[in-house]
């Protein structure tokens, strides 16, 4: 096995830089500095740890141009939304700057006792292993309210995004964090095991497939250590007969598009009512025929290549054994090293892999339904749950069918997207906590009863 990771540029297929791993005596000083700079750091006031967001947030706002085209090179993600992904985080700093405090506040409890509280007091060292589509923000959405809770924090990243993996440790030394809150592991993920087993580790969080999580979880599970998995998805859009396309379209078509496809809550299943569904097709494919596709680098592209040629060999073998089941390309299916070409499958039906399985990439799944009832029953017909789209006028209608969606989100004439301000997390296969809000700052921590008489 080399000991060295090289990064490549998916769309020029140029390496960009070697890394070279981390040995046994440099990864165990990692842990013991984590360690030991937990013990100070955990003693700070809330106050002061959230108000070091603000230091996080500038250096990323003055760094916003490096960190987005590192992005782009390492994982062929669009530029714009690059600087998008940065601007998103300089938010989520803000959020829990304005926010920390308040939600780590002793929570008084009226008992017998003299006094008696929840005190919400930070866990230790926590493991973050994370995915290569969104670089920056599903580290930061871990990091920052994690080590704002007191904790100190390591990630090992998807090995394409070192060069991100690591500038984001610079970024809380340069924004003044003690050596050691936040540090990055340059190894490979058949090394985590052991890590995950280390007594210093206490809990883990991961952003992943769903293999991946029932592989942490079985590691953490063993050692008797708290796990958030945040998995795969094949999220729903339902777009109903009172379906308004001229106003939601465009909408629909970037939560499939988005980041070319490659996003864990994108849509994934379009469930088409028939009495809208020839007016939805020709409309949707007109929008999907005129997304500019090219150089990442370039403002105007909204289409590139995926992060590497393999997920697009991957992708293509999902189509071609729908289509041996009974779909039908009606638009794109071309496929060139890490390129795949926008597409849009119809004729979709339970049990192809494009419906069953998660499709990582620019291709829509569409299923035509005779009206409402088969569209839940067809939307709660998967294993995952992560989120779940809908489309319709009659929101009353939409709001009485809440409890029948099994999914950690349901979002009504809205893509389903993270914000800070609202929890983020799945169900079944697609895994279990929170991240983001309140939910998110209360995962690693302890919620400890004090009572005193």
């Amino acid at each position: 096995m080399s000991n060295v990771i090289t990064t490549k540029n998916p769309y020029t297929n140029k390496n960009l830089k070697n890394y070279t791993k981390q040995n046994e005596a440099q990864i165990e000083s990692i842990l013991e500095i984590s360690e030991k700079t937990f013990k100070t750091w955990q003693r700070k006031p809330v106050s002061e740890r959230a108000h070091m967001l603000d230091n996080v947030a500038e250096v990323l706002r003055n760094n916003i141009d490096t960190y987005a085209n590192l992005m782009t090179d390492e994982m062929g993600k669009p530029i714009s939304q690059s600087e998008a992904e940065i601007e998103k985080c300089i938010w989520l700093c803000d959020f829990y700057r304005k926010n920390a405090e308040q939600f780590l506040s002793d929570a008084i409890i009226e008992t017998e006792a003299q006094e008696s509280f929840i005190s919400y007091d930070p866990l230790g060292t926590i493991l973050a292993v994370m995915p290569w589509n969104y670089p920056f923000w599903q580290v930061m959405r871990f990091a920052v309210p994690t080590v704002t809770a007191g904790n100190t924090a390591l990630l090992k990243h998807a090995s394409n995004v070192t060069g991100c993996a690591l500038i984001i440790q610079d970024i809380f030394s340069k924004a003044g964090y003690p050596k050691g809150c936040f540090q990055t592991l340059v190894t490979d993920h058949d090394v985590i095991e052991t890590i995950i087993g280390d007594r210093r580790i206490k809990a883990v969080s991961l952003t992943g497939s769903e293999k991946a999580g029932k592989s942490i979880a079985e590691t953490a599970g063993r050692h008797l250590k708290k796990c958030v998995l945040e998995l795969g998805g094949n999220n729903a859009c339902v777009v109903f007969a009172d379906a308004n396309l001229d106003k939601y379209l465009d909408i629909m078509v970037d939560a499939r598009m988005q980041n070319t496809g490659q996003s864990c809550i994108a849509a994934k299943r379009f469930i088409v009512e028939e009495s809208i569904y020839d007016e939805f097709l020709e409309k949707f494919t007109d929008k999907v025929k005129s997304l500019n596709e090219g150089n990442p680098k370039d403002d105007n592209s909204k289409m590139t290549v995926l992060a590497r040629p393999d997920l697009a060999e991957t992708l293509k073998n999902q189509v071609e054994k729908s289509l041996k089941k009974g779909a039908r390309v009606h638009y794109g299916g071309k496929q060139e090293k890490a390129y795949y070409q926008p597409t849009i499958l119809t004729e979709v039906k339970p049990s192809m892999p494009v419906f069953e399985e998660e499709t990582f990439g620019p291709v829509a799944a569409i299923t035509k339904v005779s009206n409402k009832q088969e569209a839940y029953d067809t939307l709660s017909n998967t294993r995952f749950g992560l989120g779940t789209m809908l489309f319709t006028e009659d929101i009353d209608d939409a709001k009485k069918r809440i409890i029948d969606v099994g999914d950690g989100a349901f979002f009504i004439n809205e893509m389903v997207k993270s914000d800070p301000r609202i929890p983020f997390g799945g169900t079944r296969a697609s895994g279990y906590g929170r991240e983001l809000s309140k939910e998110g700052i209360l995962e690693f921590v302890n919620a400890k009863t004090v009572y005193i008489n």
